[in-house]
């Protein structure tokens, strides 16, 4: 069977690029080993964000008494918060059946790998062969939890982030190795519902892509949830006993031992480049990432990647936007490059991260001259009444013309307000111009106009 384009990966990536490429008169299959929605809807993003609404619901409650209302006896029931986090990611994925019905878009399920002449072979559930070509062929494998040669995931005793949201018992003491977006997340979640939380982080700092201020500040507010954190710090070994797992660990001053029920891995990916004809066709890697250029085309032409088996960030609305921008260059549209340096980064524990364009350091790097500014929640009207006073808005400007270099959020919320500085960026938009753009009152959002006043000596309400 012949396409325009085939699509391999049903993710984030792989499903937007196949619409699209549907959108504009391709005809477009698509082929899934797993579930329609890839890792993103089925164990990553969605049913992720189902667990800590779950969680943060349960804490509301716990708190109740703050905002004049009695609640007693509350308990989590772990095996329904997992339920209610499986059916949010089966409907999603349902959705995405309807987008690929509702687009023409063929759905061919089974294992993928590329052969040359634009040619790919498909092995399905019953061992059958089967071959299809394509003008044009997009890979969008995604990947999969990162393994520490001294940290093997057994998938019961040491997990991934598959296996703990989907656990069937609430384990009473985890440790969690790194503290990336997932590492954080998972350790908000399991801590707000009684599970005994450390985390482990190599680096001086948790969320280490962040800006100091904002890692900072997480860190104190996690630490006041309950979670004990240990930076600079490095799991040697993990050694399984009966129910338990002692977790070895070397820090500064010295060797320490936990002992926990489980132990998370979220020390990473590692892209799903393996086994899907890459070598046969002769695509280039360089340490387990794809090379393509601006427009996603390997050194073959007619083979594409898009997503996590590329060196880009490795988040969905990247995947996704890669998948669109790749499509219209093959289409014949001229579309812009994607400006790496404009992605927004969003980490959902509570507080919330979110975060784009340089950090102060990085900005002081690369040689600006910067005007910083910063408004507390604890001066918001909304945060107060909303009872989330904890945290920041960070704004960073090019002192001479006034360039939008980067914003820095945490706090209640704050994953929904940075979408405001994307924009301003995208459209160049200066310091003034935030300060002279009205903000709803009372919001969150008024904060990004606070700090940017503040970075300009202007600020009203501190």
């Amino acid at each position: 069977m012949n396409y325009d384009i085939i699509v391999i990966g049903s993710g984030p990536g792989g499903y937007v690029a196949a619409i699209r490429a549907s959108q504009l008169g391709l005809k477009t299959a698509i082929i899934e080993k797993a579930e329609l929605g890839g890792i993103c809807l089925n164990w990553g993003c969605i049913p992720t964000k189902a667990l800590l609404k779950s969680a943060q619901v349960f804490e509301y409650i716990n708190h109740a008494n703050e905002y004049g209302i009695k609640v007693e006896n509350a308990q989590a029931d772990f095996s329904s918060i997992v339920k209610r986090s499986r059916d949010v990611a089966d409907g999603m994925s349902k959705g995405v059946q309807f987008l690929m019905k509702k687009n023409k878009i063929d759905v061919i399920k089974g294992a993928a790998k590329i052969k040359a002449g634009k040619k790919v072979a498909v092995t399905g559930d019953d061992g059958k062969i089967t071959e299809y070509a394509a003008n044009h062929i997009i890979i969008a494998t995604g990947a999969r939890s990162r393994e520490l040669p001294n940290l093997k995931q057994d998938g019961e005793k040491i997990i991934g982030y598959r296996e703990a949201m989907n656990l069937k018992k609430q384990p009473k003491s985890m440790v969690v190795v790194g503290s990336g977006a997932i590492g954080v997340e998972f350790a908000y979640f399991y801590n707000a519902i009684g599970t005994k939380v450390t985390i482990v982080e190599y680096l001086p700092n948790i969320v280490p892509v962040e800006d100091e201020e904002v890692s900072k500040q997480l860190l104190r507010s996690l630490k006041k949830q309950g979670i004990e954190i240990l930076v600079d710090a490095t799991v040697t070994a993990v050694e399984k006993s009966g129910n338990t797992c002692k977790v070895n660990i070397k820090t500064a001053k010295g060797e320490q031992t936990i002992e926990c029920e489980t132990v998370l891995s979220a020390v990473g990916i590692a892209s799903n480049i393996e086994n899907i004809g890459l070598e046969d066709v002769g695509i280039v890697t360089d340490k387990g990432k794809i090379l393509v250029n601006k427009f996603y085309e390997t050194n073959i032409p007619g083979y594409y990647a898009i997503g996590d088996v590329l060196a880009t960030q490795a988040l969905a609305h990247v995947a996704s936007a890669e998948g669109i921008t790749c499509v219209e260059k093959i289409a014949g549209l001229n579309p812009d490059p994607i400006d790496y340096k404009n992605i927004p980064g969003c980490t959902y524990c509570q507080p919330e991260i979110a975060s784009v364009g340089y950090t102060e350091k990085a900005a002081k790097e690369a040689g600006y001259e910067i005007k910083v500014g910063k408004f507390p929640f604890s001066a918001s009207g909304k945060a107060s009444a909303s009872g989330a006073k904890e945290g920041f808005v960070k704004v960073i400007f090019d002192a001479k013309y006034g360039e939008f270099l980067g914003a820095h959020f945490i706090g209640s919320n704050v994953t929904e307000m940075i979408a405001e500085v994307v924009v301003a960026r995208k459209l160049e938009t200066t310091g003034h111009e935030i300060i002279k753009a009205v903000h709803p009152h009372p919001t969150m959002s008024e904060a990004i106009m606070e700090a940017t006043a503040a970075a300009y000596g202007e600020v009203i309400h501190i």
